[in-house]
């Protein structure tokens, strides 16, 4: 290939494994934990399946090829980069993963592994398995460059995003906008997350200054590369070299403390080539890397994401951000952008420094007094490289090279050297602790330079500490920080309005939490409610001062004012926000808005201009300014500006419907695809300023394309999203034609839900409209039950909900939405359960709801033999879900039924799903064990053996391998017994020493893989088979004794939790929980004691709060 980029796009074949389609049911998911922040997945529907086979599936893939690289990329799948490879060696410099296999672990299900993944708003992206636009743009340098845009719908924030490859360069630029289309302030992250292939030889190069590395949410801290203490769990002592794969057992997340680098990157020693990553690191501060670890449950996982090609670990690069969870702020109408540049390179043994231009080593060896150097460029070019050692150059080569030769050579003799170019040294001064500088120029100018960092004690950060309760924090200020930190970072289980009121509480009028409070009630819909905090906010403020230092308070209470209908009132708010200059470029938008609505064009168009004069990246307000000189008649000018508009977005789509509108141009249509909320988002901007008939026709538009292209929910060709009808009335009531609203909501009302959830603000307005218009409408209280619900107004989604019901009975999701409600949000069981029993008897084929159902069940403790009789009669929706199936299997164990439980685990292949980490191995250990019971109490112990030494391997087909340090005591005590009862007691002692040794030391057990009670019980046992009583009988007092110091804690939700699986459906009482939990303690330690009355009660007393309670009767037997 000459020096020119080819861009070309066609359909591929893949190998597939299908996917399940999206659940019927909203999924609210309000305490999930999820890489340590918040999991809700609401608005988008959740996919719960995937196939166990692969089928041949056409992809459309996207080609950029210039002569060093070939890259590929999938707009289908998040927009993602799925292939990169250097074309100079043939090296995939990014893992290229040759077949489509998603896991159950992305935020809405499905989630595949390899390829570059762009993670935002948040990590894992909400539609990393969904389709984004896409265009190819050909600048005049010959650059190609591939767009992808997608406004997501969970925070209606956008990110554009360009992938440009240049004729001569052996790198891919990645320029990124990331656009608030929203009225207020909004979070987000912006995670890149290549994977690169992994070996033995793999290495990860973080840059040097890099010493220490932390966990998600700063909560751990590890020393680096060389780690020497406890880190998930692992003691690498006396020093481990954790940037090595081979060194990490277990899955593993660490990410960059502070770097003033601009790169992050990786080699493979054996194949002498790797990747880099390289961006400006004010912006773009995030290096993480994140493996599964080289252990049994890490290939596991390896197995469950790819057919061959191998393990990966993900080398993340964030913007804005450097932790997970760590977000920043996208103020209203804001953009920001950066560039991250992704790259190969090779056969310099490493890297010390990389920038767009080169990547360099410099390895100094004080024993072989020798010095290895590395130097590769991107695009040919003739470079000097000198060495330098303090400001003397001792070795330089002048030499051409290019992306498929680099430089790597040793300068020997190095304190000679030195010596040589530098006669005024005196010996005696030279040491390899001086300062040495590797310096690659190009016609005099300096391209990149390295010089060894001082070796002095690293700086180990202390980890992060939990929020501390409301009432323990000392100021009204911290209190609001608190608050607004648990915002920002979208904490799972804590929540901000405690912190805000009891500010509030000791201060009335403070003017931060008071604007804080009312804006959180904004963002829920309740314009009505946030007025008031609005303006004690503005009292405070304006105590001395009629012109405040800060005028957010004034510009939110213009928007709750705006959504009340009191436009007036909203315009002079508005206006007062003006006069501070960080709210101009917002207010200004919004009063352009205004008077456009009032039909005032030539005052809005002032206004918009003045808009744009302080923020010209203001997309929506540059779309409006279109919109306003087309309606002026100023066609040329309009024509100007979506000109102007797409330089600075090439999908920009209210620019490209402009054209459309002005010469019937056809790009929206193509490239808005049927990505419906894209539509639906420039519909209402079009609304928010008045422009009807221009909404109304984007609407209709995808109405339209949703029927050609076969996007339909129902057979008759009706929209798949009910809100677009409900849009359109209230878009319609709004013009004044009453009539033609209520037409269009009877319509709506006519459909059926389908897996499309409100989120947006003007929903609640449109659905309200709707409600009152046509009262009999049953779907409208519905979806504005659930908007109310995902927006946690929980006795407003109630009493929709009950509308709903009250209105049309038999739609089984209203039963089910509020079965949901009376168990998280009321405590009721009992019309929990009946709600449950109604919306499965309605529709008895949906499984989501059977599988919560039996969780409500277990949980209004019903007996485990009735559940097993409803599961066993419902056989063929057990089959259809992994959780149902492993809720029989256990319930089976439950009931003795080991051979039966055996031969369901084998005969299915479990696909991990988050909640499920460790429940299918669990239960595979539990059933050998048991049957390994049964043949020692039948002297069989040669098929006790058998069992035994069966558990300590998973099958594949169970998806889940053995976490590395897995406790096994019961396992080797069982198997120390059995070759005790064949008389071989030197190998039974040894066996035992096995189950006699592991952690020891009870704890609370929240997560699947803490220490659990059953296994430190063992290791008494164990001990008093080697005959050390006196210690046996340490361990199991010491199960009492903790027991009974805990029995009464006030247990909280861990702060920094990562995953809380029992969380998924419904809340759980966590003081009855630890009861249970330390219930079993005692129980196991007077079963150990000999004392079984005494733990015959403890396991009644367990078996009466959760009568499935497995480990309690298993347990019970052993006393008898």
């Amino acid at each position: 290939m000459t020096d020119q980029v080819s861009a070309w796009a066609e359909r591929v074949t893949i190998p597939t494994y299908p996917i399940g389609a999206p659940d019927k049911n909203p999924m609210f998911l309000e305490k999930r934990v999820y890489q340590g922040s918040s999991g809700v997945v609401y608005p988008y529907p959740v996919i719960e399946s995937v196939a166990d086979a692969p089928v041949d599936q056409e992809w459309t893939a996207i080609f950029l090829e210039n002569r060093y690289l070939i890259v590929m990329l999938l707009p289908e799948l998040g927009g993602r980069m799925q292939m990169a490879q250097d074309k100079t060696n043939g090296y995939n410099f990014i893992y290229h993963n040759r077949v489509i296999k998603p896991a159950l672990v992305g935020l809405a299900g499905p989630w595949i592994s390899g390829g570059i993944e762009f993670n935002w708003p948040q990590h894992h992206r909400p539609n990393t398995y969904g389709p984004v636009h896409w265009s190819v743009d050909e600048a005049e340098d010959g650059s190609k460059t591939v767009w992808c845009a997608e406004v997501e719908i969970m925070f209606n924030t956008k990110a554009t995003y360009g992938f440009r490859l240049h004729p001569d360069r052996a790198y891919l630029e990645i320029d990124v906008q990331l656009s608030n289309r929203t009225d207020v302030p909004q979070t987000f992250l912006w995670w890149a997350n290549p994977a690169v292939h992994v070996n033995d030889d793999y290495q990860s190069i973080f840059p040097p200054d890099v010493t220490a590395v932390m966990d998600h949410g700063k909560r751990d801290v590890s020393t680096f590369p060389v780690a020497t203490g406890t880190y998930y769990k692992i003691d690498y002592a006396p020093g481990t070299d954790i940037s090595r794969y081979k060194n990490i057992p277990v899955p593993t997340s660490y990410m960059a403390y502070h770097s003033d680098f601009d790169f992050v990157g990786c080699y493979d020693h054996g194949a002498q080539a790797g990747m880099m990553h390289v961006a400006n690191h004010h912006l773009v501060p995030g290096k993480k890397q994140w493996t599964w670890g080289n252990g049994d449950f890490g290939k596991a996982w390896d197995r469950q994401l790819t057919d061959e090609d191998g393990p990966y670990i993900e080398l993340m690069c964030g913007a804005f951000t450097d932790n997970q969870p760590d977000f920043s702020w996208l103020m209203p109408g804001e953009a920001k952008r950066f560039t991250q540049t992704f790259m190969p390179y090779k056969a310099i043994g490493g890297a010390k420094n990389a920038s767009q231009d080169a990547v360099i080593n410099l390895e100094l060896d004080e024993t072989g007094d020798c010095a290895h150097i590395g130097v590769y460029v991107t695009r040919p070019r003739t470079v000097t490289v000198d060495l330098l050692y303090q400001d003397a150059v001792v070795w330089s080569r002048t030499l051409a090279l290019d992306p498929a030769t680099a430089l790597s050579d040793t300068v020997t003799n190095l304190a000679a050297t030195v010596h040589a170019h530098a006669p005024n040294l005196q010996s005696s001064i030279f040491n390899f602790q001086s300062t040495f500088t590797l310096r690659v120029t190009d016609d005099a100018t300096e391209l990149i330079r390295f010089s060894p960092l001082p070796d002095e004690d690293p700086h180990i950060p202390a980890p992060a500490t939990p929020a501390k309760p409301p009432a323990e924090i000392a100021t009204i200020e911290e209190l609001f920080l608190n608050g607004l930190h648990l915002e920002q970072y979208r904490h799972a289980t804590f929540t901000p309005e405690p912190y805000y009121e009891e500010a509030l509480r000791r201060d009335p009028g403070d003017s931060r939490c008071n604007n804080a409070l009312g804006l959180l009630l904004y963002r829920r819909g309740k314009f009505a409610d946030a007025e008031p905090y609005f303006r004690r906010a503005i009292a405070r403020l304006t105590l001395r001062n009629p012109n405040p230092y800060d005028g957010e308070p004034f510009y939110n209470l213009g928007l709750a004012r705006m959504m009340q209908g009191k436009h007036d009132a909203a315009f002079d708010a508005l206006y007062k926000a003006t006069w501070n200059a960080a709210w101009q470029n917002p207010a200004f938008f919004q009063l352009a808005r205004l008077a456009a609505r009032a039909g005032r064009l030539d005052e809005a168009l002032a206004l918009i201009t003045r808009a744009l004069d302080g923020n010209r990246l203001h997309h929506q307000a540059r779309h409006l300014r279109i919109a306003l000189l087309r309606r002026l008649g100023r066609d040329a000018d309009a024509a100007q500006e979506i000109e102007t508009a797409l330089e600075l977005d090439p999908l920009e789509f209210g620019a490209l419907w402009e054209r459309h509108l002005s010469t019937g141009d056809a790009t929206f249509a193509a490239r808005a695809g049927t990505l419906l909320d894209t539509y639906v988002a420039i519909a209402l901007d079009y609304a928010a300023a008045g422009l009807w008939d221009e909404a109304m026709a984007l609407l209709d538009a995808a109405g339209v394309r949703a029927q050609e292209a076969g996007v339909r929910a129902q057979e008759d060709g009706q929209p798949p999203d009910p809100m677009l009808r409900y849009y359109r009335g209230w878009i319609q009531q709004m013009a004044g034609d009453d009539a033609g609203a209520a037409a269009t909501f009877q319509q709506a009302a006519a459909q059926t839900p389908t897996p499309h959830f409100p989120n947006r603000l003007e929903a609640v307005r449109a659905l309200e409209a709707a409600m009152a218009v046509n009262p009999e409408d049953a779907l409208a209280p519905l979806l504005l039950g659930t908007f109310w619900y995902g927006h946690r107004r929980y006795d407003e989604a109630i009493a929709c909900w009950a509308r709903a019901r009250e209105l049309d009975p038999s739609v089984p999701t209203v039963h089910r939405n509020l079965g949901l409600a009376y168990v998280n949000k009321r405590s009721d069981l009992d019309a929990g359960l009946a709600a449950y029993e109604e919306a499965f008897a309605l529709d008895p084929a949906d499984a989501r709801v059977f599988f919560e159902l039996d969780q409500l069940r277990k949980k209004c403790n019903h007996p485990p033999a009735a559940r097993l009789d409803a599961l066993e009669q419902h056989a063929a929706l057990v089959a259809q879900r992994d959780d149902l199936t492993i809720e029989t299997i256990s319930l089976l164990n439950w009931r003795g039924r080991h051979d039966e439980a055996f031969r369901r685990i084998m005969a299915r292949h479990f696909h991990p799903w988050e909640g499920g980490e460790g429940k299918v191995t669990g239960q595979y250990v539990l059933t050998l064990v048991e049957q390994a019971k049964a043949h020692l109490d039948a002297s069989k112990p040669h098929a006790a053996i058998d069992c035994l030494e069966r558990a300590q391997v998973y099958p594949e087909n169970l998806g889940e391998g053995k976490l590395h340090g897995a406790q096994e005591n019961n396992i080797f005590y069982y198997l120390g017994q059995a070759h005790a009862a064949l008389g071989e007691m030197e190998m039974a002692r040894a066996i035992w020493e096995r189950a006699a040794t592991g952690l020891s030391e009870p704890s609370s057990a929240m997560f699947y893989n803490d220490q659990p009670p059953d296994m430190i019980f063992y290791q008494g046992l164990a001990r008093r088979a080697l005959g050390r009583e006196d210690e046996a009988r340490i361990i199991f007092n010491k199960l009492i004794d903790y027991g009974r110091v805990h029995m009464d804690d006030d247990v909280q939700i861990d702060y920094f939790a990562v995953s809380l699986p029992d969380f998924l459906v419904f809340d759980e009482d966590l003081q009855q929980r630890n009861q249970t939990h330390c219930h079993y303690m005692i129980a196991l330690g007077h079963l150990g004691l000999g004392e079984t009355d005494a733990a015959g009660a403890h396991f009644d007393a367990i078996l009466a709060l959760r009568a499935d309670h497995l480990g309690a009767q298993i347990h019970r037997g052993l006393g008898d």
